[in-house]
Formats: structure tokens, C-alpha cells, sequence
């Protein structure tokens, strides 16, 4: 029976604890307010300078939001990482639109990948 519960904790351990994924939805839902507040107009900035821009900004909040993520080592970094991938996923279309956005206006682009393969990955 004691081998049950060390099975137990190790299931428990591999999905996110309540309050993470509370803290996750609320700095999931401020970083998705911080891109729809954006702006795109003069001076324009490369695309590559956006997406350092957009990293910082999600260093920022990993940062931040680090310090109030409960539990035990492993449980605080999948919720450090499931957090990384939302803030991720929310970031790559806002890049793609700024992308575009630069190509409807002839700004000569620094970048020359088709996607932003740099944003960081867990």
C-alpha cells in the first residue's frame, strides 16, 4: 500500500496545484491586457527588437509571479513552465501581427526569419 501512495504523490506532483494555476490564469490574463494595450505606430521598431522586447516582458512576469508559485521544487517548475508556455503561446500571434503590420507599412525588416523562433521555451 505504501508504493500506492508514492504513485499517488507523483501524479499530484505532475499536475498544477490551485493557487499556480490561479496565479498562471491572473498573469496570463495581465501579459494578454500588457499586448492588446500595444500600439504599432512611429517610430517603428524592428521586429527583432520587438520580440527582445516581448521576451523581456515575459522575463518580467515570470520573474515576478516566481515568487508567489507554491509547493515543492518540481511543482513550482511545471507551474514556472506551464506559466513560460501560456505567456509563449499569447506572445507568438501578437509578434506574427506585428510582423505583418511592419510588412504593410514597408519597414525594412532586421529579422529575417518567417517566425520568432527565439522566444524562450521551457
Amino acid at each position: 500500500m505504501e508504493r500506492k501512495g508514492n504513485n499517488s504523490n507523483r501524479r499530484r506532483k505532475m499536475t498544477l496545484l490551485p493557487n499556480n494555476k490561479d496565479l498562471i490564469a491572473k498573469g496570463t490574463k495581465e501579459f494578454n491586457v500588457l499586448l492588446d494595450q500595444q500600439v504599432f505606430e512611429d517610430p517603428l521598431i524592428s521586429e527583432e527588437d520587438m520580440e527582445k522586447m516581448v521576451n523581456d516582458w515575459i522575463n518580467i512576469y515570470i520573474n515576478y509571479y516566481s515568487k508567489q508559485i507554491v509547493g515543492e521544487h518540481q511543482e513550482k517548475d511545471i507551474a514556472l513552465k506551464a506559466f513560460q508556455q501560456e505567456l509563449n503561446s499569447l506572445a507568438t500571434p501578437f509578434l506574427d501581427k506585428y510582423k505583418a503590420f511592419l510588412k504593410s507599412q514597408g519597414h525594412p525588416n532586421e529579422a529575417s526569419s518567417s517566425s520568432f523562433s527565439s522566444l524562450k521555451n521551457p
